[in-house]
């Protein structure tokens, strides 16, 4: 019989920390449309961007991770080698191997700790944190450090007004823990792999090629539902929520699905106004610039909701710090 195990099983967990890195370098509207076909006002109406982030080509995805991942880290009061688990969500690596984790967790000083990869495009962050809490209680881990990073500027078409002006860089993080009471809802995931032709990246030499409006009309339709069923889970009224926080796809479908799941006390991210879509990023760090804007208090109820290529989706009602 094995008996190997070091950890002790809890009947929940919880988030310690939320951080957000961005590169230096804006990008706004104008700039981009003395390249491409477009201006500030047709890119507003559409999609809500004003300006985006962009890393140098001396900032890769590690670099991203590595800076979010430390001021998580830092916001939650423990030390590296407290740390036991390091999840990176990413779609836009460099290459496909070494992963990023293993790599962050050693720039962070962390030893040894389990660490891997997940790629559920921009549904990632909310797919990692819902492995994190069921590693915590099981007693697997017992504080893990997640981030989702993203260089998606490095696989998109310069030249392509489609997603030239949607997606961008950065990175967000969270520490999660174990606690006494749930303060990570249930996750509520699943795909539509029948629509993952709608937006990919067909090879290693492809550009991000997107059907906007496919991906406009399922996101419209298919992910308050999602949203209400992980605040059921959670047993949480969408009107008791303080903030929702989507996926920063596109400002309109942020409001639509605010909108439908009736959270009408909340507060509703709308950080892609000044970063863009930043895939498995765009979750952590919306939730992190919201918590710097507002006084939220410890324990408030918040949604999160991933949603992106594959086409997967996943949500959660956390417990803020």
């Amino acid at each position: 019989m094995l008996n190997v195990l070091t950890h002790q099983t809890r009947p929940g967990s919880q988030i310690l920390s939320f951080a957000g890195y961005q590169p230096d370098r804006v990008v706004t509207n104008d700039e981009l449309a003395a390249v491409l076909d477009t201006d500030d006002e047709w890119i507003r109406s559409r999609v809500g961007i004003q300006e985006r982030r962009i890393a140098g080509p001396s900032e890769d995805v590690l670099d991203l991770a590595v800076e979010a991942g430390r001021r998580a880290l830092a916001g939650s009061g423990l030390a590296a080698d407290q740390i036991d688990l390091v999840i990176v969500a990413t779609c836009s690596a460099e290459s496909p191997m070494p992963g990023q984790a293993p790599r962050v967790a050693s720039r962070l000083g962390i030893t040894s700790p389990g660490a891997f990869d997940i790629n559920a495009a921009c549904a990632g962050f909310c797919y990692s944190l819902g492995i994190a809490d069921g590693l915590v209680r099981s007693g697997a881990a017992t504080n893990v450090l997640v981030i989702g990073a993203e260089k998606m500027s490095q696989w998109t078409d310069a030249h392509d007004r489609t997603t030239a002006i949607i997606f961008a860089d950065g990175a967000g993080a969270a520490v999660v823990s174990g606690a006494d009471a749930p303060a990570i809802g249930p996750t509520a995931w699943g795909s539509a792999g029948d629509l993952a032709d709608k937006l990919v990246i067909a090879t290693r030499h492809s550009s991000i090629v997107q059907d906007g409006q496919a991906v406009f009309r399922w996101a419209t339709q298919a992910v308050a539902p999602v949203a209400l069923e992980a605040c059921r889970r959670a047993g949480v009224d969408p009107a008791d929520l303080v903030l929702v926080a989507p996926h920063q796809a596109n400002l309109r479908i942020i409001r639509s699905i605010a909108k439908a799941i009736g959270a009408s006390q909340a507060l509703v991210a709308e950080d892609i106004v000044r970063s863009g879509n930043t895939s498995a990023a765009s979750v952590p760090l919306a939730v992190s610039r919201m918590m710097e804007q507002h006084p939220f208090p410890s324990g408030a109820p918040a949604l999160l909701v991933g949603f992106g290529a594959g086409l997967a989706f996943a949500a959660q009602v956390v417990l803020l710090p």
